[in-house]
């Protein structure tokens, strides 16, 4: 393996710095290469190929994408998925990523001088960017889809339980909060939830697009399951979504409905953190059904058992929306082509283009 030492293209509010790329010769581009270890990197923290996709900033298709096909051109296993344990690095897997951090260590001391001769020669040059939004959102493939492929996006998108998310925004550590919830509620149940961690007079919300979620069920749905009160009868397994996301709270709120206890329910302690980790999870056989969007049942070419349309949008502050950073992100939401992806995606219609608003305005 050789070393290069680059430096970012683009100048921003961030120092410039310099870095280094492995070469794996013909065997990898330098972009896998180091796409995969920054993976294997969050997988070795994380242990959950969901949570650890989102910490190197790609979705879980790309990621698991990425790992199959590096794998098949390096000719050794780099995971193990098991069920109840979640993703874990194989012995050459974990070899990589202690021989990159190993190396990244030593690199430093060395980079270090020329790293400072290299701030001095571009401070006279750089200008400062504009501050980047941050984004905290509940997962949405439309979303995801729109950032990974999309070009000049002004803000930093973090994966984050609609719940977590807006108790992120009351306590100030992000600028913007993705969230839905039910169409079947009210104006005043959407003010009341809303409430538990925002101020009407200061957070302002914005409507963007209705999405169908469902019952996510292998090909021809073979155990003809039209609820999840169903799968318990059945005694079958679901795969389910973590605490904090308001898909969990569907479904425990089906599940009472149904007078079904989580314990009935075989899988219910298994968890991920995103939609299309609960269709990966259904397509590997490693469980019956999951709830989720019928985008991510599709995306695996599963089945798709239609339940509860939902609301999905944002909220922000009244300054935030006002803002420069704000304005330039919700003119990008109102573009083409955030909404033609958005329109060719299975289960979503676009809701009409307005400004931010009160919260009882959110079902309107």
């Amino acid at each position: 393996m050789s070393a290069s030492a680059t430096t970012p293209r683009h100048l921003g509010a961030s120092p410039p710095r310099l870095r280094w790329a492995w070469d794996f010769g013909p065997l990898l581009q330098d972009v896998d290469t180091s796409r995969l270890l920054a993976l294997l990197a969050a997988l070795s923290a994380e242990g959950v190929l969901g949570s650890a996709a989102q910490q190197a900033g790609m979705s879980y298709r790309s990621a698991w994408g990425l790992l199959r096909g590096c794998e098949k051109a390096l000719g050794a296993a780099l995971v193990n998925m098991e069920r109840g344990r979640g993703t874990r690095l194989t012995e050459f897997g974990a070899s990589l990523v202690q021989l990159d951090a190993a190396a990244r260590v030593a690199l430093e001391a060395v980079h270090a001088p020329w790293q400072g001769r290299l701030e001095a020669l571009l401070a006279p040059v750089v200008r400062a960017t504009p501050e980047r939004l941050r984004l905290a959102a509940s997962h949405d493939l439309a979303l995801a889809d729109w950032v990974e492929h999309g070009r000049r996006i002004t803000f930093d998108l973090f994966w984050r339980g609609s719940e977590e998310g807006l108790a992120s925004l009351g306590r100030d550590e992000c600028d913007v909060t993705g969230f839905h919830v039910p169409e079947t509620w009210s104006a005043a149940q959407v003010a009341s939830w809303l409430g538990r961690w925002l101020k009407p007079g200061l957070h302002v919300c914005l409507p963007l697009m209705r999405r169908c979620q469902g019952l996510i069920v292998a090909s021809g749905n073979p155990h003809r399951l039209q609820t999840l009160a169903d799968a318990s009868r059945r005694s079958l397994r679901m795969v389910n979504r973590q605490r904090g996301s308001s898909t969990r709270s569907l479904i425990d709120q089906l599940l009472g409905a149904n007078g079904l206890k989580p314990e009935s329910i075989a899988g219910y302690a298994h968890e991920e953190f995103t939609h299309e980790a609960i269709a990966a999870t259904v397509a590997a056989g490693q469980a019956d059904v999951g709830l989720g969007i019928e985008a991510a049942a599709r995306r695996y070419d599963l089945g798709f058992v239609p339940l509860i349309w939902e609301r999905y949008g944002f909220v922000m502050r009244s300054a935030t929306a006002g803002s420069p950073e704000g304005k330039a992100f919700l003119a990008r939401l109102r573009g083409n082509t955030f909404r033609q992806r958005l329109v060719a995606m299975p289960g979503y219609e676009p809701l009409p283009v307005r400004e931010p608003g009160a919260w009882a305005d959110f079902l309107a």
